[in-house]
């Protein structure tokens, strides 16, 4: 059985990964390169005159680019972005763009499975997409999704080819419905069909993976695809620390450390329905529109270090219990909610029971759901972790889950629930972990990411 002791030692594990991750950034890093343009700079983000008319898929433009770790370490890996069509949340056709990475020295291979590894890009401005902060030389704004490469890397270390799409969109369309669903199946559709990586089209093997914010869009793209890419030959998806329920949310985060999400939320949602706008104009005064501005126009860390302990009550007329309930609000925060459909793909979901952010009852109660539907659910609730460090704790097992699913082995059938002491508990959990953190320093170290017979 799993000791308390050595669950403690699994979580200093955890640390000392971070601590050696920010030590080679310091220690190794090289000069930067120049910097790529932001997207809304970018030419190659606008689709060209009559994309409409492709089906969703449809590879529209395509260019090589160098990935980095924290923007100044390289990463050997072969990796390009593909420009695709694809569907906003309302149906009308759009065009957003993957990140597609196969191993270094990796040849075409119809055998290969591919992941869709949605980040938690949790930002609105063009420049947080994940397709722009994981290049070198652009800085750190996005460091939270840069952050996220080390686990990319270790899906890549196993000799898979991985589609990072920019999943919410070119308007940044963080919490919106459907979407983010479309978005990462359409990128699923434009690397299968993307030549130099050589998968076996809609026969290849995919997986899902994300957390937090990424298990959003993940939860989305499982929920989707049954309708929207029946062809599709996915797997299995992974989700970790997911929002279940956004409006829940807004109320666990707004007035404490982490009410910069709740800020970024309804700066995104301001986007997306005139009528939450048209109540932020009513209710909300000048003072407080300028921090939503201000969550508008920069990544996820900037606004979180801006809004620690705000409490959006502090800048409104009403307080923020009522604004939620008001007749504009509530249809809003009902269409957000997950769990409105039922996945077919076996799914593996984990949760911190303790969740400081998205609370474990959601998602007790969305897993439940997706089990009366009939889905195939492996749920492990974490007692030791809380939301951050289940990001680190919760790895190793989601990997090792995605591993058996794309290597070919059946889901369990049914569902099971389980409360653990630690994700990271199992002697494969641990051996996994010590294997990525391993190979994570060495592709910090400029080190060929992928099998050793590929380097």
């Amino acid at each position: 059985m799993f000791s308390p002791a050595r669950n403690r030692r699994g979580r200093r594990l955890g640390t000392l990964a971070l601590a050696l991750v920010a030590g080679v950034g310091l220690t190794c890093a090289p000069a930067a390169a120049t910097a790529p343009p932001p997207p809304q700079e970018d030419a190659f983000y606008q689709p060209p005159a009559g994309y409409e008319t492709t089906a969703p898929g449809t590879i529209l433009r395509t260019r090589e680019v160098q990935l980095a770790a924290f923007s100044v370490l390289p990463q050997k890996v072969q990796a390009w972005q593909l420009l695709y069509r694809t569907t906003d949340r309302n149906g009308a056709a759009d065009a957003t763009a993957t990140t597609v990475v196969l191993p270094w020295g990796a040849k075409p291979d119809r055998s290969r499975p591919l992941l869709s590894y949605q980040v938690a890009q949790d930002s609105t401005a063009p420049q947080c997409v994940p397709s722009y902060a994981l290049r070198q030389g652009v800085g750190n704004e996005g460091i939270v999704t840069q952050a996220e490469l080390l686990l990319i890397d270790a899906a890549v270390q196993q000799g898979w080819a991985v589609s990072i799409p920019d999943h919410e969109g070119r308007k940044g369309l963080l919490a919106a419905p459907r979407e983010p669903g479309y978005l990462a199946l359409d990128g699923v559709r434009a690397a299968e069909n993307f030549a130099p990586l050589g998968l076996n089209g809609k026969d290849t093997k995919v997986g899902l993976w994300g957390y937090s914010g990424g298990a959003l869009a993940s939860a989305w793209t499982a929920e989707m695809q049954p309708a929207y890419a029946p062809e599709l030959n996915i797997a299995g998806a992974a989700l970790g620390g997911t929002v279940a329920n956004a409006g829940d949310l807004a109320g666990r985060t707004n007035g404490g450390p982490a009410a910069g999400l709740f800020g970024l939320a309804i700066a995104s949602l301001r986007k997306a329905y005139p009528q939450i706008d048209a109540v932020i104009e009513k209710y909300v005064n000048a003072e407080g529109r300028e921090l939503l501005d201000f969550a508008a126009t920069h990544c996820t860390a900037e606004v979180s270090a801006r809004m620690a302990f705000q409490d959006i009550s502090k800048y409104s007329s009403i307080p923020l219990e009522e604004m939620l309930k008001l007749p504009e609000v509530r249809p809003v925060l009902e269409e957000i909610k997950l769990g409105k459909h039922a996945p077919t793909a076996p799914l593996y979901v984990y949760h911190a029971v303790h969740d400081e952010l998205p609370a474990i009852a959601d998602t007790d109660a969305l897993v439940a759901g997706y089990c009366a539907a009939g889905d195939s659910v492996t749920y492990k609730r974490d007692l030791l972790s809380e939301h951050v460090s289940l990001t680190i704790t919760g790895a190793a097992d989601a990997l090792n889950w995605l591993k058996q699913r794309l290597g070919g082995a059946p889901a369990p059938r049914g569902c099971t629930k389980e409360t653990v002491l630690s994700t990271l508990a199992s002697p494969t959990a641990l051996a996994t972990f010590g294997s990525v953190l391993f190979n994570d320093l060495l592709a910090l170290l400029g080190q060929p990411i992928g099998p050793r017979d590929l380097a």
